[in-house]
Protein backbone atom coordinates (compact mmCIF):
# COMPACT_ATOMS: atom_id res chain seq x y z
CA UNK A 1 0.00 0.00 0.00
CA UNK A 2 1.00 3.04 -0.71
CA UNK A 3 0.80 6.44 1.50
CA UNK A 4 -2.02 7.57 -0.32
CA UNK A 5 -3.87 4.63 0.61
CA UNK A 6 -3.00 4.23 3.67
CA UNK A 7 -4.11 8.06 4.68
CA UNK A 8 -7.63 6.45 2.66
CA UNK A 9 -7.79 3.48 4.72
CA UNK A 10 -7.34 5.53 7.81
CA UNK A 11 -10.04 8.27 6.53
CA UNK A 12 -12.59 4.91 5.87
CA UNK A 13 -11.75 4.09 9.65
CA UNK A 14 -12.67 7.39 10.84
CA UNK A 15 -15.67 8.00 9.08
CA UNK A 16 -16.39 4.12 10.34
CA UNK A 17 -16.17 6.15 14.03
CA UNK A 18 -18.17 8.87 12.87
CA UNK A 19 -21.15 6.72 12.04
CA UNK A 20 -20.80 4.57 15.29
CA UNK A 21 -20.97 8.27 17.02
CA UNK A 22 -24.15 9.47 15.00
CA UNK A 23 -25.97 6.00 16.03
CA UNK A 24 -25.58 6.42 19.53
CA UNK A 25 -25.34 9.90 19.53
CA UNK A 26 -29.19 10.26 17.79
CA UNK A 27 -30.85 7.90 20.75
CA UNK A 28 -30.13 10.88 23.33
CA UNK A 29 -30.49 13.79 20.36
CA UNK A 30 -33.34 16.57 20.72
CA UNK A 31 -36.25 15.49 18.79
CA UNK A 32 -35.48 18.72 16.91
CA UNK A 33 -31.96 17.75 15.48
CA UNK A 34 -32.77 14.10 14.78
CA UNK A 35 -33.29 14.62 10.57
CA UNK A 36 -30.10 16.87 11.43
CA UNK A 37 -28.82 13.87 12.93
CA UNK A 38 -29.96 11.76 10.22
CA UNK A 39 -29.04 14.38 7.34
CA UNK A 40 -24.95 14.03 8.70
CA UNK A 41 -25.41 10.59 9.33
CA UNK A 42 -26.58 9.88 5.97
CA UNK A 43 -23.27 11.84 4.61
CA UNK A 44 -20.89 9.89 6.37
CA UNK A 45 -21.83 6.50 5.33
CA UNK A 46 -21.72 7.91 1.83
CA UNK A 47 -18.04 9.43 2.33
CA UNK A 48 -17.12 6.45 3.76
CA UNK A 49 -18.49 4.27 0.20
CA UNK A 50 -16.78 6.71 -2.17
CA UNK A 51 -13.43 6.58 -0.06
CA UNK A 52 -13.71 2.53 -0.52
CA UNK A 53 -14.58 2.53 -3.92
CA UNK A 54 -10.83 4.61 -4.23
CA UNK A 55 -9.29 2.34 -2.37
CA UNK A 56 -10.56 -0.61 -4.16
CA UNK A 57 -9.95 1.15 -7.81
CA UNK A 58 -6.15 1.79 -6.48
CA UNK A 59 -6.02 -2.09 -5.74
CA UNK A 60 -6.09 -1.79 -1.75
CA UNK A 61 -8.90 -3.07 0.38
CA UNK A 62 -10.76 -0.59 2.79
CA UNK A 63 -11.15 -1.40 6.57
CA UNK A 64 -13.65 -3.25 8.01
CA UNK A 65 -15.51 -1.39 10.38
CA UNK A 66 -15.23 -2.25 13.49
CA UNK A 67 -17.48 -3.92 16.47
CA UNK A 68 -17.56 -0.89 18.32
CA UNK A 69 -15.62 2.63 18.86
CA UNK A 70 -14.80 4.08 22.08
CA UNK A 71 -16.57 7.66 22.11
CA UNK A 72 -14.06 10.61 23.50
CA UNK A 73 -17.35 11.86 25.33
CA UNK A 74 -20.18 9.69 27.45
CA UNK A 75 -22.82 10.24 25.70
CA UNK A 76 -26.36 10.17 28.29
CA UNK A 77 -28.13 13.49 27.49
CA UNK A 78 -28.37 15.94 24.57
CA UNK A 79 -25.70 18.18 25.11
CA UNK A 80 -23.15 15.02 25.39
CA UNK A 81 -24.70 13.93 22.28
CA UNK A 82 -23.62 17.02 20.64
CA UNK A 83 -20.12 17.04 22.13
CA UNK A 84 -20.03 13.45 20.59
CA UNK A 85 -21.05 14.15 16.96
CA UNK A 86 -18.52 17.57 17.14
CA UNK A 87 -15.95 14.95 17.96
CA UNK A 88 -16.39 12.77 15.20
CA UNK A 89 -16.39 16.05 12.61
CA UNK A 90 -13.20 17.16 14.54
CA UNK A 91 -11.53 13.65 13.65
CA UNK A 92 -12.76 13.42 10.78
CA UNK A 93 -10.82 16.79 9.41
CA UNK A 94 -8.21 15.23 11.03
CA UNK A 95 -8.18 12.66 8.86
CA UNK A 96 -8.79 14.50 5.69
CA UNK A 97 -6.31 16.67 6.56
CA UNK A 98 -3.74 14.02 6.81
CA UNK A 99 -5.47 12.32 3.35
CA UNK A 100 -4.85 15.66 1.42
CA UNK A 101 -1.53 15.66 2.31
CA UNK A 102 -0.66 11.91 1.16
CA UNK A 103 -3.03 12.27 -1.80
CA UNK A 104 -1.33 10.79 -4.72
CA UNK A 105 -3.50 12.33 -7.45
CA UNK A 106 -5.91 14.89 -8.13
CA UNK A 107 -9.20 12.44 -7.07
CA UNK A 108 -8.04 11.84 -4.54
CA UNK A 109 -7.47 15.42 -3.09
CA UNK A 110 -10.83 16.29 -4.58
CA UNK A 111 -12.60 14.07 -2.17
CA UNK A 112 -9.74 15.33 0.65
CA UNK A 113 -10.68 19.23 -0.16
CA UNK A 114 -14.39 18.08 -0.45
CA UNK A 115 -14.79 16.45 2.58
CA UNK A 116 -12.55 18.34 4.92
CA UNK A 117 -14.33 21.10 4.17
CA UNK A 118 -18.12 19.24 4.98
CA UNK A 119 -16.45 18.15 8.31
CA UNK A 120 -15.78 21.40 8.87
CA UNK A 121 -19.48 22.81 8.26
CA UNK A 122 -20.83 20.22 10.11
CA UNK A 123 -18.53 20.64 12.91
CA UNK A 124 -19.31 24.83 12.89
CA UNK A 125 -22.93 23.68 12.98
CA UNK A 126 -22.24 21.62 16.27
CA UNK A 127 -20.25 24.05 17.88
CA UNK A 128 -22.77 26.98 17.34
CA UNK A 129 -25.59 24.44 19.01
CA UNK A 130 -23.12 24.36 21.91
CA UNK A 131 -22.68 28.20 21.69
CA UNK A 132 -18.72 27.32 21.14
CA UNK A 133 -17.09 30.64 20.40
CA UNK A 134 -15.78 30.79 17.59
CA UNK A 135 -17.52 28.26 15.89
CA UNK A 136 -15.09 28.23 13.21
CA UNK A 137 -11.40 27.31 13.00
CA UNK A 138 -9.16 28.89 10.86
CA UNK A 139 -7.17 25.47 9.82
CA UNK A 140 -9.73 22.86 10.46
CA UNK A 141 -7.55 19.27 10.93
CA UNK A 142 -4.97 20.88 12.49
CA UNK A 143 -4.20 20.28 16.10
CA UNK A 144 -5.91 22.82 18.30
Amino acid sequence: MSSSTDALGTAVDTENAAIFAYGIAVAYAATTRRDTVDEYTADHRARRDELARLMTSAGATPPEAAVGYVLPVAVSDPVSAVRAMLAAEEDCTRAYRVLLEKADSDAVRRVGVDALSAAAVRAARWRLVLQVSPSTVALPGTAS
